[in-house]
């Protein structure tokens, strides 16, 4: 196991793809990285410029005189201002004397742990959504209360005027067990595309949502779930360093890895999501 053996490309590719397949909040599906790009070239801020939709009027020919309006914009910034890290070392006496290789499993366990804290981050921005699209607390006790909490989301997102296409929504593993009794709920290997849902973390189909589950859906309160669906165009994420270093500690006889992410996020379309807390009782 010497550390000369250790290819830093390599290991930090492991280390991301390991994080990618755990995220869920995180994934593609839920946010978008339209300007981690920028982020990379230029700092650590984007200020991201919006600009409001002008106005339609009437139009008579020969009568009516056009006088331009003056644009309106708003700006918001992303900053990159999340930094999380990972320290182990594997003594060389208990890696000789251990069965197997240690340092993968490890290094997938750190991946998985920095991916479990980053969900919990991009989730907390459901309490940015708009006013209107806040459904507040629902008990949901059967099946139906459950799928009927899906179908108001979805029609929250219709009068926001939110797009069909790409539609998510994060369930608890309890909501999840009391939809299923629900015959209007598509479990994801009985889906038109024969299952392929199951291999991109989505777990069925109900109300026009893709869903996914987590067990990060915030927690407001003892026995209550916020849940949050929408587009990924409302919450934009970025990453800005994600590598991974392996050293041989000066004081010990082990070798070492560490890693680190920096990241932020930043919810720039409050109307294309939708929220409601799911109470157990």
């Amino acid at each position: 196991m010497s550390i000369l053996r250790f290819k830093p490309e390599i290991w930090s590719a492991r280390l991301l793809v390991a994080l990618r397949k755990t995220l869920v909040y995180g994934s593609p599906m839920v946010v978008n990285k339209d300007y981690e790009g920028e982020i990379s070239a230029a700092g650590d801020t984007v200020r991201i410029t919006s600009i409001g939709r002008p106005t339609i009027s009437n139009y008579v020919p020969g009568v009516t005189s056009i006088n331009p309006e003056q644009l309106t914009d708003a700006q918001r910034t992303l900053v990159v201002d999340q930094a999380k890290y990972f320290a182990f070392e594997v003594d060389d006496v208990d890696a000789r004397q251990a069965k197997g290789n240690v340092l993968p499993q490890a290094a997938d366990e750190s991946a998985y742990g920095l991916a479990d804290v980053l969900d919990q981050y991009i989730a907390s921005f459901y309490t940015g959504a708009s006013t209107a699209n806040q459904l507040g607390v629902r008990s949901i006790t059967t099946g139906d209360l459950a799928y009927q909490a899906l179908v108001d989301l979805s029609t929250v997102l219709d009068e926001a005027n939110v797009p069909q296409e790409g539609r998510y929504a994060v369930i608890p593993p309890w909501f999840h067990a009391l939809l299923r009794t629900n015959v209007n709920f598509i479990n994801a290997n009985k889906s038109a595309d024969g299952g392929a849902a199951l291999r991109t973390g989505q777990i069925g189909e109900a109300a026009s949502f893709a869903l996914m589950k987590s067990n990060n859906t915030p927690i407001p309160t003892a026995g209550q779930n916020a849940i949050m669906a929408g587009t990924n165009a409302a919450i934009s994420f970025a990453e800005q360093i994600n590598k991974t270093e392996a050293y041989r500690p000066q004081d010990s006889f082990s070798d070492a890895i560490k890693g680190l992410t920096l990241y932020g996020a930043k919810l720039v379309r409050p109307d294309n999501i939708a929220t409601l807390v799911a109470s157990k009782s």
